[in-house]
């Protein structure tokens, strides 16, 4: 598909506008579904315990669901990755669709704490899987200058599902929190237009071709008749791409996950909010992410805007440095509930450094292992969430989260240690030159 040669509008084509509206949708209903679980967590996993929600247990088996669906995004990244190089973005993106919005719905059927750890584990799946497939299948159809204002746009449909979440938190919170599972199954309409209106991108379907005609032609050495695969992505020259890309995300996304799992419980412990009912502690989480999601939007399209003015590599640098000062200088003392909202806000806008992910990442690697690379490097940072929300949940003192928070903000900082090794241009671009 030729590339419009201008920013205007009426450049993009039809099939371009289906495709991001497809992407769009997709990361907002992962948004919802992602985040619904982090609403009730204490108080849902406590009536599965039929405890407390202040016994520490609660806390301890929270952390191990989380890890769980944490892991389940890890694999979902690289199954639905290598799954979308295979068989196609369109087709993949359905089947994450699928996935994720099924079992987030039978979470509400949960009965006892690993049931909800098994149904999160599987939804994850296909939340890990969508990054990848839909941040492919749009680095592929849309023209490159659009391409920090679409990152911008995908994370904001996270935000926006995430703010729908409070939303129908905000309704249910009189409710028992497993009926808020319920409304995860809402994506799955989603599929049948995707199916019929998004066609497979030119990129994938000429790489796909390109190298069936290689396997078909007369083989020279042992590589010429097989298709990419995972272990490639360790081989030169791809491996210079994977490996400053894999430790970025493990340890940015081990400080953000950490900071997205407790801060409700965070706020849940402040003094003014520790004697609140039930309900009441419900509001306070929900307008709490309300804030950072507010936060995460302007940030969204001010990390646009730095990436197209400065580069990639600049915006990304200064954003994770300015995530980790403000989360640092948020959970260094105590805060009254009312300052812990303006802190979540500005942390909120430097959370728009995972908007420049999803369009710089993808075409650092070459086609058929564009959703495979990019799906590994990010997906594979949640192996190493999952076992910082472990410790943080066994290890961290209860009513003390405010630490576990302020120790894992300096991983900001050790992630932009990362951020000079990454590549200027795609292996595509290299093997050209």
């Amino acid at each position: 598909m030729p590339e419009p040669t201008t920013d205007n509008w009426r450049s993009i084509t039809d099939d371009q506008r289906r495709s991001g509206l497809a992407a769009w949708l997709g990361w907002m209903f992962d948004g919802l579904d992602m985040h619904l679980y982090t609403l009730v967590a204490t108080p849902f996993v406590a009536a599965l315990l039929q405890t407390s929600p202040r016994d520490p247990s609660v806390a301890r088996y929270g952390a191990i669901i989380n890890a769980g669906f944490l892991i389940g995004w890890a694999c979902g990244g690289v199954i639905f990755g290598r799954l979308g190089d295979r068989i196609g973005r369109s087709r993949a993106l359905c089947l994450t669709i699928l996935t994720y919005a099924a079992f987030t719905g039978l979470s509400a059927a949960s009965s006892q704490w690993w049931h909800l750890l098994i149904f999160r584990f599987l939804s994850a799946l296909g939340i890990g899987g969508e990054w990848a497939v839909g941040a492919s299948l749009l680095s592929e159809t849309w023209p490159k200058s659009w391409r920090p204002w679409i990152a911008s746009s995908l994370q904001s449909a996270v935000n926006v599902g995430v703010l729908v979440a409070c939303f129908v938190g905000y309704l249910l919170e009189q409710s028992h929190p497993r009926w808020l599972f319920l409304v995860g199954i809402l994506p799955a309409g989603l599929v049948l237009w995707i199916r019929k209106s998004v066609p497979e991108t030119a990129d994938w379907i000429a790489a796909r071709q390109a190298d069936s005609t290689k396997a078909s032609g007369p083989r020279i050495d042992k590589n010429t008749s097989r298709s990419p695969s995972l272990g490639d992505l360790f081989h030169p020259p791809v491996s210079q791409v994977t490996w400053p890309t894999l430790v970025l995300c493990a340890v940015s996304l081990t400080g953000h996950w950490t900071f997205m799992f407790w801060q409700q419980a965070h706020l849940r412990s402040l003094s003014e909010v520790r004697l609140l009912s039930a309900a009441a502690q419900n509001h306070v989480v929900v307008i709490g992410v309300m804030w950072l999601m507010l936060g995460s939007v302007v940030g969204n399209f001010l990390a646009g805007a730095l990436a197209r003015f400065f580069g990639y590599r600049l915006a990304v640098l200064g954003m994770l440095l300015a995530y980790g000062a403000s989360s640092f200088a948020a959970f260094s003392r105590d805060w009254s509930l009312l300052a812990n909202y303006r802190w979540f806000t500005l942390i909120g806008v430097w959370q728009g450094v995972f908007a420049l992910f999803t369009m710089w990442l993808p075409p650092l690697f070459p086609v058929l292992l564009r959703t495979t690379g990019s799906g590994f490097c990010y997906n594979a940072g949640r192996l190493a969430a999952a076992g910082g929300s472990i410790y943080f949940g066994i290890f961290a003192r209860i009513n003390d989260y405010r630490h576990a928070l302020l120790y894992s903000s300096v991983l900001f900082a050790l992630a932009s240690l990362a951020v000079p090794w990454m590549p200027t241009r795609s292996t595509s671009e290299t093997a050209s030159t």
